[in-house]
C-alpha cells in the first residue's frame, strides 16, 4: 500500500466567513466543496491535486489562544502546527508579504538548515507554517 498524500486535515471554526476569506481570499486555497444544512456547514479547501484542508463550523468554537510553534506543553496534547510547503523561495517571499498586507503578521523567514519557513496563525488561532 503506498499513501498519495493528505485526503484532509479536519478542523473546527465558529466563523466560516473569515475563514473562507483567510484561507481562499488570502493564501489562494480554491473551495472545492461544502456540505452543510441550516446550522451546520463543512468547507474543503485544496492544497494540492490530493490534499486538502477542512472545516467545520460549530456554534461557540472560539480562536484558540496562539502556541508558540514547536514549544513544548505539558498535560493533554494533539496538535503542534501544520506546514503547507510552496516551490521556491520566491513564493515563500511573496506569501510573506501578502501576509502581512493582510495584518496577519508572519514570522520572519528562518533557515532550518534544509528547509526555510515562515510561521503564522489562521483565524482560529490555528498555528501554521510554510516552507520551502
Amino acid at each position: 500500500m503506498k499513501f498519495n498524500g493528505i485526503n484532509h486535515l479536519a478542523m473546527a471554526t465558529g466563523d466560516m466567513d473569515a475563514t473562507i476569506k483567510f484561507w481562499r481570499d488570502l493564501l489562494g486555497m480554491r473551495l472545492i466543496a461544502g456540505l452543510g444544512r441550516p446550522g451546520y456547514r463543512h468547507y474543503f479547501f485544496e492544497i494540492s491535486p490530493t490534499d486538502t484542508i477542512a472545516f467545520f463550523e460549530w456554534e461557540g468554537v472560539k480562536p484558540v489562544k496562539p502556541k508558540e510553534h514547536g514549544k513544548p506543553v505539558t498535560g493533554p496534547f494533539v496538535f503542534d502546527h501544520v506546514s503547507f510547503g510552496v516551490d521556491t523561495e520566491e513564493d515563500l517571499w511573496q506569501l510573506k508579504d501578502r501576509l502581512e498586507a493582510a495584518g496577519v503578521n508572519p514570522s520572519d523567514v528562518i533557515d532550518h538548515g534544509f528547509i526555510h519557513s515562515i510561521y503564522a496563525y489562521d483565524p482560529n488561532g490555528m498555528p501554521i507554517e510554510f516552507s520551502w
